[in-house]
């Protein structure tokens, strides 16, 4: 028996459209992904008019003299036309060879498209049918990395829900100021974690403890291994997901101050998504999760981009560089995603590291959150020479929408460059004072537009219209340049985000803390440089008058309130901090105080 396919058949008489076929997979077989194939072969695509070219294009730069906007030299991205599509559908429908979706590095489980799929199903008609989730109703995650964070994500997407996130170090009374913001129905969580939750939302606890009794309180409404493994219903009545509709919410501190909950629709999703697609990238990658699940880049990268491509994830529970190389020599990964302090270790420690681990496998290393200096770079490829690095840019609001380095660049090595433009957005850079939009190798704020681009921050009119304009331009906050070859270089932060071993902290957060002290009249807290973080919080703090407040109390004071990466780890006392007229906060003058002495 061939597994049963639910389909919805939607014709179109314009545009030259025939026909898109919508499924959900209601039962399976060994053939199923054979059968998923064939179906999908007759949806349409459309060719975005995206981005509109005029003859005025240079093909060299991507600029564009008559409307000053830098165009992506990439191939065109491809989006499905109708409007009524969710982001699990379209991950769902692509066409690929792939087995082996997920394993789990310290146990060698293995989670296969075709079981990866059947847990969707059977886990997104448990959250319909027995827990009552519906369109538009929120889910947060709170839990740690695993091979089922995807399975609850893509579930949760599936029905119109919204996924939200929160970091499992964040401390009770962050997590609080989240679930008052977004008000989720239920919390997928262990019962560890639970403890940071507040009594009345209902939980499915992510991880079968057996033995352990719930805590006092806790209203567990679920076990996801158990849903997991319960046949569906059979009952297919579902709310309809138009592509506008939000999908995911992940709280970030934006472009600037505390932290916001960025709103992605269906429609931002299915474009991340078509973009890797229409890069034509590799497809038999295995890559190796360094990175939280939870977080944007694990969200984007590994529960839709490489499950839509078919590619094997091996998942990291949590980082440790050893486990990491470890799990490289292992699994034969052949692409690492990381930060740049990781790549800094893995050069210091490169003789050693060759020595014991066998790297042959690695093809490629792709690096973000910071620049990557000359010398790293140089010294990195010297000690492993088969390995390429890959640079990015991007931010939360722009779902992957921004700049890489990959196989379309020249062979001519741009040290710093954060790559050409990626498919899903263009691009114009605007000066911060005056507001000209500006040329080739002229510095301004970096602006963004298309269809990957946030529909702004929940319940935040005000931080929206600030961030996105009314023409849809994201003002990203960072200042740079494209060169004359369309490459994109970061120079400096517009916005005032640290940015410690790839957390973002925002420094309203930790000063609003430190105010409520009671022997500290002021305080400014700025980006102090190192070389193994990136970046840590460093306060200037002005003491009350014959206080005696020392670093170590002002550091222990803080650190009991915020998670480890927030954590201030240098204190300077002044006597004043230096403010303009409107009394915003000169941080530029600060940075340059602190770092004068280093």
């Amino acid at each position: 028996m061939h597994g049963k396919i639910y389909k919805t058949l939607l014709c179109f008489t314009s545009l030259g459209i025939s026909f898109v076929i919508s499924y959900h997979i209601i039962s399976y077989s060994r053939n199923c992904a054979c059968i998923v194939h064939n179906f999908t072969a007759y949806v349409r695509f459309e060719k975005m008019a995206y981005p509109q070219r005029s003859l005025s294009v240079d093909p060299r730069s991507g600029f564009c003299k008559s409307n000053s906007t830098f165009y992506s030299k990439r191939n065109p991205l491809s989006l499905p036309p109708h409007p009524s599509l969710d982001v699990t559908t379209f991950i769902s429908s692509q066409p690929h060879h792939g087995t082996t979706a997920f394993i789990d590095a310290a146990t060698g489980h293995r989670l296969s498209f075709t079981d990866l799929w059947r847990a969707v199903d059977r886990v997104a008609d448990c959250l319909y049918h027995e827990v009552g989730i519906r369109r538009g109703d929120v889910v947060l995650i709170l839990s740690p990395t695993s091979i089922y964070i995807p399975v609850v994500c893509l579930s949760v997407m599936s029905l119109g829900a919204v996924v939200t996130t929160a970091n499992t170090l964040n401390t009770a009374g962050e997590i609080s100021k989240q679930i008052a913001d977004c008000n989720p129905t239920l919390a997928f969580t262990t019962r560890q974690l639970a403890l940071k939750l507040a009594d009345a939302i209902s939980v499915v606890l992510t991880e079968d403890e057996d033995g352990e009794e719930p805590a006092s309180g806790l209203r567990v409404v679920g076990i996801l291994s158990e849903m997991m493994k319960k046949e569906p219903s059979g009952k297919r009545v579902r709310d309809r997901v138009n592509k506008d509709d939000t999908a995911m919410m992940l709280y970030s501190s934006g472009t600037t101050g505390p932290s916001k909950g960025v709103i992605s629709s269906h429609g931002n999703l299915t474009a991340h998504v078509a973009r890797h697609l229409s890069d034509k990238l590799k497809r038999d990658e295995i890559f190796l999760c360094t990175v939280p699940m939870t977080h944007t880049f694990g969200l984007l990268g590994y529960v839709m981009r490489t499950v839509a491509m078919g590619m094997t994830v091996v998942v990291l529970l949590r980082f440790e560089l050893h486990d990491m190389l470890d799990a490289v020599d292992k699994y034969k990964a052949t692409t690492l995603v990381m930060a740049p302090p990781v790549l800094v270790a893995m050069l210091n420690g490169a003789d050693l590291i060759k020595a014991k681990y066998n790297l042959s496998s690695l093809r490629t290393v792709r690096c973000g959150g910071a620049p990557l200096s000359k010398e790293v770079t140089v010294g990195f490829l010297e000690k492993f020479p088969s390995v390429d690095i890959h640079q990015g840019y991007a931010l939360t609001e722009s779902n992957g929408g921004g700049a890489y380095t990959g196989f379309v660049e020249e062979s001519t090595r741009r040290y710093g460059t954060a790559g050409t433009l990626t498919s899903d957005v263009e691009a114009r850079i605007v000066d911060p004072n005056t507001g000209r939009v500006m040329g080739v190798n002229q510095t301004g704020e970096l602006w963004l537009k298309g269809p990957s681009i946030s529909k702004g921050y929940f319940k935040n009119q005000e931080a929206t219209n600030e961030t996105i304009n009314v023409e849809g331009w994201l003002k990203t906050g960072d200042l740079c340049y494209i060169d004359d070859d369309g490459f994109l270089f970061v120079v400096d932060r517009l916005k005032e985000l640290i940015k410690y071993k790839g957390y973002q902290v925002p420094p309203a957060e930790l000063e609003a803390l430190l105010i409520t002290h009671p022997d500290i009249l002021d305080a400014a807290v700025i980006p102090f440089p190192d070389k193994e973080a990136g970046q840590y919080p460093m306060a200037y703090v002005v003491r009350m008058s014959e206080s005696n407040l020392s670093e170590k109390q002002i550091i222990d004071f803080i650190s009991k309130q915020v998670a480890p990466y927030k954590k201030i780890r240098k204190v300077a006392f002044i006597n004043s901090i230096p403010k303009t007229v409107s009394g915003k906060t000169l941080r530029k003058d600060l940075i340059k105080l602190a770092t004068s002495k280093l």
